[in-house]
């Protein structure tokens, strides 16, 4: 998976301070100005996937967006710490595991390898670090011996549970209040909730079961509830108290909620000082679900028949607001392939006309390289995009800015292409296009030529050769071999024009 090359020059880093970074807290319910625990410094905790199947259009939307925010933190400066686990012990996995005749970890390490390859597609940069709930065995005890301590939990034939009404600021992140929700009334009663003192009450531990993984514990061998496995995983990892806590919001209640009373009962600390949820995937107006035959993995979507780039997908997620909910339909991927083709040609500019343009560096091994790039922190453009990016990670604002400069760019492709010349001065144009390579890189948003096309492609030298065989058979009238020479050069990505006078331009 990529690592962003980022250098101390093409973010600005603290050289604009047109506003504080404000964020929306699902805690507080409203946007607050961000502070972290340790200046400069950020901790954050992404709640990860259950490893038993292909990740879908909602994965994809959630690990875009955090991805963007942690790209753009780091652009503002900060030395963000990025941890998100792996949930590899479920009931579904085993449910898996039964189905494929196969094992609960050989099921865990195919949906986890198909993960990372899933998020390479979309360019979605690799985690500081990925905890594993198998590999938390005994923090996930600790931490459930110290709330059993304090009066939190409770041992009950194997299992144990977590006592909600213990905790006084139960409810505080989803809102909900217990007295106004029910629990078991399906009317069936399952044996857990026999085992309970309260039907609020949570699993901790369960005690194992036939043919099912266990690991000894002081409750007897069994397995961890699906809660307790990230609180321990970020108390490890990150420590009692982090700066932003992310994840989907339906994982508001119960998970996070239950993260919450688990962490904080334990240390007597806030768990997370921000809270972030994105907004749910609707498929054609639907929720996405198995049952609707609407459910779409990445993979699915990417390779198929006419299936749109990646970076189409990544656009189609960054034009909404991240804690909306999005519709994906036909159209709506259809206009996003059209709009990262737009992108795209800006992106291609320099690579297309820097030499033209007599670009000092066109020739350089890493030109195009944003980690080389130098961008001017006080550009209308830049302060735009620091601007959108501040207010909760307005990525849609963040995009306007992009459209700007990309169309402008393309309008000075077609000049060069139809008239032989932009009518903008040529280093302009080159820091235009550095701004666009670099505040795109911070929405994951790249393109580079295809190398594949890299090597077919004629040298300058070459083509001046062939325009002149070509000049030659329309002197003597040889309009075909002049017709297959610009169809060759045309093959080539190599547009020939015309001009009164004999005179033929080429461009690439």
């Amino acid at each position: 998976m990529p690592k962003a090359p980022y250098h101390e020059d093409c973010p600005p880093n603290a050289a604009i301070a047109l506003m504080s970074l404000v964020l929306y807290n699902t805690l507080s319910r409203r946007k607050e100005p961000f502070e972290p625990i340790e200046a400069g410094k950020i901790k954050m905790y992404c709640c990860g996937v259950t490893v038993y199947d292909y990740c879908h259009l909602g994965h994809a939307r959630s690990y875009i967006v955090w991805d963007v925010i942690r790209r753009y933190l780091q652009w503002r400066g900060y030395s963000v710490r990025y941890v998100q686990n792996f949930t590899d012990i479920d009931d579904k996995i085993l449910n898996r595991a039964r189905q494929e005749g196969s094992s609960m970890e050989a099921v865990a390490k195919q949906y986890t390898q198909a993960y990372f390859e899933d998020m390479a597609q979309l360019n979605v940069l690799e985690a500081d670090s990925y905890t594993y709930a198998t590999h938390t065995i005994d923090g996930i005890q600790r931490l459930i011996h110290e709330l059993e301590q304090k009066g939190y939990a409770y041992a009950a034939e194997g299992d144990v549970y977590y006592k909600v009404r213990q905790f006084e600021g139960y409810g505080k992140l989803s809102g909900r209040k217990l007295d106004d929700m029910q629990a078991g009334a399906s009317g069936r009663v399952a044996a857990s909730e026999v085992k309970k003192q309260d039907p609020f009450d949570f699993a901790l531990w369960k005690g194992a079961k036939p043919d099912e993984p266990a690991w000894e514990s002081p409750w007897g061998p069994g397995r961890p509830g699906w809660h307790i496995e990230c609180s321990a995983m970020i108390r490890e990892g990150l420590g009692e108290t982090i700066d932003i806590h992310m994840g989907g919001a339906d994982l508001q209640f119960p998970h996070h909620e239950n993260e919450i009373a688990q962490s904080e009962a334990a240390t007597g600390h806030p768990l997370s000082r921000y809270w972030m949820h994105n907004g749910m995937v609707n498929v054609e107006g639907e929720k996405m679900s198995k049952s609707l035959g609407n459910f779409t993995t990445i993979r699915q979507l990417l390779e198929a028949p006419e299936a749109p780039p990646p970076e189409a997908l990544r656009l189609f997620v960054l034009q909404a607001q991240y804690r909306k909910p999005i519709d994906f339909t036909a159209d709506a991927i259809a206009s996003a392939v059209s709009s990262w083709q737009t992108l795209k040609e800006g992106l291609l500019f320099g690579y297309d006309y820097g030499h033209q343009l007599g670009w000092p560096d066109a020739a350089d091994e890493a030109f195009g390289d944003p980690a080389a790039m130098r961008i001017d922190a006080e550009s209308l453009s830049v302060q735009q995009f620091q601007v959108a990016m501040d207010d909760d990670f307005n990525t849609p604002g963040a995009v306007a800015v992009l459209f700007d400069l990309a169309k402008e760019l393309r309008r000075q492709g077609n000049l060069m292409v139809h008239q032989g010349q932009a009518d903008a001065d040529a280093e302009a144009l080159r820091q235009q296009w550095q701004t666009l390579v670099c505040l795109a890189q911070v929405l994951g948003l790249e393109a580079a030529p295809d190398p594949a096309e890299a090597e077919t492609t004629l040298s300058d030298a070459e083509i001046e050769a062939k325009v002149a065989q070509r000049r030659v058979a329309k002197t003597a009238k040889d309009f075909a071999t002049a017709d297959r020479i610009r169809d060759e050069l045309s093959g080539l990505g190599i547009t020939l024009i015309d001009k009164p006078g004999g005179v033929t331009q080429w461009h690439r």
